[in-house]
């Protein structure tokens, strides 16, 4: 069945939209009345003049996170809206589509209007569906001005409007923009599974090396759908929806300073179930964070040393040559660099503490393969032996650009043939992150067993990691996800 969609505003009848299934409530009715505080579910779109602190508008997106309800916006967007820090990483990072779009303006200032992610000129849609993604409000003005030093145009403001302040020139415009944003969430609950639970899986459809291949995918989405998911694939520009669904899994490259860990971070202050979650993102993309952990907790791991400017010089002498140097927050073997001797490490350990006041020095261990063990909900669910590259000490060789160059094979293994030393380890390392979806790599040198670092994110490849389980693995992660949905509707912590 369809979620109720409910158009809030402070004087409804000022706003001249008619979509069949939308129903125009008044603030003061929302807040009070029995029939929609008991209303199970239901999209909110708060179009109240004011989201003041304690306002009508801000007690109706409030309220409807509270009854289980999706409002737009939430109240975290809201709050964002205030914030001059979180307008100051906006304009930052906008600054080139900015400067795009606005080159041609000849005055010193200018407002957009922004109507549920569009502009009402075409020029402007890309900067207003960014702005949109960033700041999920459904109607809103954005001010820029010209900079006196740079004369670089720059994001200064950003206000909510209620529907009484669209110009009358633009209604017809609002209410076109309105029917389409309804009609792309609608269609999700008709769809032919009829699940109970709207799942998200974030992608980036050009990501050149995926945690999941396109055959992956499509397990996880039958696995889903077995599990009583409505499932559908979202990018990046979906951000403004998230709050749509009821969980998130992200099968896009993971970073902190990345709109990735802002889907999770979002996830997580809506309510929804989030893989991977934001604390997992944090601990997991920072090696250094992990060498302090595993130390403290007595997880075995090769000698490390966490490196800054005032012991840099100390590294040979402590881990012996060759040894691994690593940046904080590098992945899939890049920021990782071996260095043979002295001249070659000075070199690499002056290039990583350009980007980074702490990198990460290791001593070297030559494998022929490392282990992956898969886990999830605190269980191992697969385990793997990562080849090392032919002629090369890592599973990836790239170029000096980053560009892949070789690749080791993937062996799969049942759970229960691993080294159960390997797989105890594993467990022990992973449990201390939390109870996301990790890959820990692991290293045997006779019989001890070394934890290299614990990845969230980490690949289920369809012919690799899945190899011994086949659509068990799938079934296995779907099925934990939707009993923690379930659980979180049923106010079970």
């Amino acid at each position: 069945m369809a979620r109720p969609i409910l158009i809030v505003a402070d004087d409804p009848d000022r706003w001249p939209l008619d979509v069949p299934g939308v129903e125009r409530v008044t603030a003061r009715a929302y807040v009070a009345e029995d029939r929609y505080s008991t209303l199970r579910k239901a999209d909110v779109y708060n179009l109240c003049r004011s989201y003041r602190y304690q306002s009508l508008g801000y007690y109706v997106s409030l309220l409807a996170a509270a009854r289980g309800h999706r409002p737009l916006p939430s109240i975290q967007a809201v709050q964002d809206l205030k914030s001059q820090t979180i307008l100051k990483i906006a304009a930052d990072e906008l600054q080139d589509l900015i400067g795009t779009s606005l080159a041609p303006i000849q005055s010193r200032e200018f407002v957009l209007s922004v109507y549920f992610g569009r502009n009402v000129a075409k020029r402007y849609d890309k900067l207003a569906g960014r702005l949109f993604t960033m700041f999920p409000a459904p109607l809103m003005r954005a001010f820029f001005a010209v900079a006196e030093k740079s004369g670089k145009w720059s994001l200064i403001g950003l206000r909510a409007i209620g529907g009484n302040e669209i110009p009358e020139e633009h209604r017809e415009f609002v209410v076109e923009a309105a029917q389409e944003f309804f009609a792309g969430r609608r269609p999700r609950g008709d769809r032919r599974t009829g699940g109970r639970y709207d799942l998200a899986i974030l992608v980036d459809p050009a990501e050149a090396e995926p945690p999941s291949n396109e055959r992956a995918l499509r397990r996880f989405v039958r696995a889903a759908e077995a599990a009583g998911f409505n499932t559908e694939f979202i990018t990046r520009e979906d951000f403004a929806r998230l709050p749509a669904f009821d969980a998130l899994f992200i099968r896009e490259t993971t970073s902190v300073n990345h709109h990735t860990f802002r889907f999770a971070r979002r996830a997580v202050a809506e309510g929804l179930i989030a893989v991977d979650d934001p604390d997992s993102i944090l601990k997991c993309t920072n090696k250094v964070f992990l060498a302090e952990l595993l130390v403290r907790h007595g997880v075995p791991a090769p000698r490390t040393l966490i490196v800054h400017r005032d012991n840099r010089d100390t590294i040979a002498a402590e881990l012996g040559l060759p040894v691994i140097l690593k940046q904080p927050d590098g992945s899939f073997s890049q920021g990782v660099v071996k260095a043979e001797d002295e001249a070659a490490l000075k070199q690499a350990v002056a290039q990583l503490l350009e980007k980074s006041d702490l990198i990460i020095a290791q001593e070297y261990l030559p494998t022929e393969y490392d282990w992956r063990i898969g886990v999830f909900d605190r269980q191992p669910i697969f385990a793997c032996r990562y080849w090392m590259a032919k002629g090369h000490w890592q599973i990836l060789k790239r170029d000096g650009e980053g560009v892949k160059q070789a690749e080791g094979g993937v062996t799969a293994v049942p759970v229960e043939h691993a080294p159960a030393e390997v797989v105890r380890t594993a467990l022990k390392a992973a449990n201390l992150i939390g109870d996301g979806l990790y890959g820990v790599d692991l290293k045997q040198v006779g019989k001890q067993v070394y934890v290299i670092e614990v990845n969230d994110n980490p690949n289920i490849d369809a012919g690799f990691e899945d190899k011994i389980d086949g659509d068990e693995l799938y079934g296995r992660f779907m099925r934990v996800l939707m009993r923690r949905v379930e659980r979180r509707k049923e106010g079970v912590s």
